[in-house]
């Protein structure tokens, strides 16, 4: 008979009481499922008398993470306490050291040292199972690393931040600004207390980061990524977009190219009827395109207690089963850091908003700068108001250069005809 497996929670917030109570609710369908007993042997946390409404009278408390690691009282350490470096780090290399397969939820620590960690679980044979890192309840890591393992993929892409597609789209259906609807967000608990990871786009770049590495078979490069968050997102912005036929959402977006890899985050416009433009509220959307399979799209719950446990429980699931994955999908002597494409040389259409003193000539030197740089206009609006008042005016461009936009706008600034900073929004046309 197959001994039982023997589980350690590291971090028991909502997350990770979520998972140990799982474990123990149900645990006659995830010993079926796993085909052998599975056992909640210890715990660690911060504060061991919170209450957290979970039966700790039969696990093994420990006061240190590492400790818990390294513990013959455990096969599997489940890490979900975050943060890229220590604790979580030294007890997931403590883990590993002593032969235990790990379970995390930690993008963070994987972004940073990912492909550290791979080479020392592999060296000892072991899964080191990420699934609750990237994108809550879709089990995207799993479908790319498996079930599209025979397919060249050229770009993933996708809405990887529930917080931020929740501001966005509320913004649409009420016409309120920016920090109004992230202050509800943060009172329904949406947002953190300190949002800034999740609205300044590094969340989303942390997914990325891990999605691609998976993808593309290539070390994780976090520094590799063009990050830019919602905070200048305006309702102007918003109705300016629907009247061209987009919605904007924060996109995590990687691209193979001649140069490498491109890895970008920003907010972009998205065309009505696209899978991604339908994605509302806190829900998540990945979009895979293969040589093979053409586009894959997953949607679902990408964070809250319930999908992360999913995924972390999946994770469990598949180490009691018995197969071991490389952790990125490739063997970790092959992960090399990918070449990164300049996000100066991106070609794409653009959205420029430009607020302006409604005064004659202005449009003509707008229009001059952007010919300067190659930049063609598609099309332009431009709201009428009292003359002598701000007003924004609004360009679509062409397929341009990056590199050409940014010389175009710095051109404009520096001609003294804009009232405030510009906005530059990338148009998608998947």
């Amino acid at each position: 008979m197959t001994a039982p497996l023997k589980i350690g929670i590291a971090g028991l917030g909502t997350v990770g009481a979520n998972v140990a109570r799982l474990l123990i609710e149900q645990s006659a369908a995830l010993n079926v499922r796993a085909g052998r007993k599975l056992t909640f042997a210890g715990a660690t946390a911060r504060d061991k008398r919170k209450d957290r409404g979970v039966d700790l009278s039969g696990v093994e408390w420990f006061a240190d993470p590492v400790a818990m690691a390294k513990s013959p009282a455990i096969d599997v350490f489940v890490e979900l306490m975050g943060g890229e470096g220590d604790p979580a780090k030294a007890a997931v290399e403590a883990a590993l050291a002593a032969g235990k397969p790990v379970v995390t939820a930690n993008k963070a620590l994987l972004a940073h040292h990912g492909a550290k960690l791979a080479a020392a679980a592999e060296a000892k044979g072991l899964a080191l199972n990420f699934e609750a890192a990237v994108a809550g309840g879709i089990p995207i890591i799993k479908s790319v690393r498996e079930g599209l393992a025979a397919n060249r993929l050229e770009r993933v892409y996708g809405i990887l931040n529930g917080t931020c597609n929740y501001i966005l789209t509320t913004m649409e259906s009420s016409g309120r600004a920016f920090g109004d609807v992230l202050a509800e967000a943060q009172k329904l608990g949406y947002a953190e207390a300190d949002p800034t990871f999740d609205i300044g786009g590094m969340d989303t770049a942390h997914k990325l980061c891990l999605l691609a590495a998976v993808a593309f078979g290539n070390a994780p490069a976090l520094d590799g990524i063009h990050v830019e968050g919602i905070e200048r997102i305006t309702p102007h912005d918003i109705v300016f977009a629907r009247e061209f036929g987009y919605r904007i959402k924060l996109l995590g977006v990687a691209t193979r190219s001649d140069g490498g890899i491109e890895q970008r985050v920003h907010p972009a416009m998205v065309p009505l009827g696209t899978p991604l433009a339908d994605v509302d509220g806190v829900y998540n959307a990945v979009v895979a395109e293969g040589d093979l399979v053409g586009k894959s799209v997953y949607e679902g719950r990408g964070a809250g207690a319930g999908p992360t446990a999913s995924a972390v429980l999946a994770d469990i699931l598949d180490i009691a089963r018995g197969p071991r994955l490389p952790t990125f999908g490739a063997p970790a002597a092959s992960l090399k850091r990918p070449a990164i494409t300049p996000m100066g040389d991106h070609q794409g259409a653009c959205y420029l908003r430009f607020t302006v003193i409604d005064r004659p000539g202005v449009i003509a030197v707008i229009s001059r700068c952007l010919a300067d740089q190659a930049v063609s206009i598609e099309s332009m609006l431009q709201r009428s108001r009292a003359p002598g008042e701000a007003v924004p005016v609004v360009f679509i461009t062409h397929e341009a250069r990056e590199a050409a936009l940014t010389r175009a706008i710095k051109a404009i600034v520096t001609a003294g005809v804009v009232a405030e900073e510009p906005c530059m929004i990338r148009m998608e046309r998947f």
